[in-house]
């Protein structure tokens, strides 16, 4: 299942018509190191028109990561200061899939759920609670 299904269906589920999910949508942001983020899956407080949006237009940004991303792009995107944030770990052949969503607080992001592949979870660190299993993902 498409991460970026998962989310619209929660939205949904909780009546939310003021949120809207895209996926690969350039975000501007203003750090040292870059001036642009492309998470894989965003939920924006107004409908996407365009290709570019401000990151005070999103609630939640969603990456997935692959083994070859090096730290340095990871600790970029949580310079982005969005509400919610969640990093989806694929993994190697040796450890599966795992998700840390973090919540934006006084400035920092806290780790508010980490979730395997192996395990059903909800994930409380987004606009609305997210029901999720990582072995389901397709990716």
């Amino acid at each position: 299942m498409d991460p970026l299904f998962i989310v619209k269906q929660a939205l949904r589920a909780a009546e939310r018509s003021d949120l809207f999910v895209a996926a690969a949508v350039n975000v501007r942001i203003s750090t040292a190191w870059r001036t642009a983020l492309i998470p894989d899956v965003v939920v924006l407080t107004r409908k996407p028109v365009g290709v570019s949006f401000g990151a005070e237009e999103l609630v939640l940004a969603v990456e997935i990561w692959s083994p070859a991303n090096r730290r340095a792009e990871r600790d970029t995107e949580m310079a982005a200061g969005v509400p919610f944030l969640w990093a989806i770990d694929q993994g190697d052949e040796l450890r599966g899939w795992a998700l840390v969503a973090y919540r934006l607080a006084e400035g920092r992001y806290v780790e508010e759920n980490v979730v395997q592949a192996y395990k059903p979870a909800t994930i409380t660190a987004s606009p609305v609670p997210v029901k999720l299993d990582l072995s389901e993902l397709d990716y």
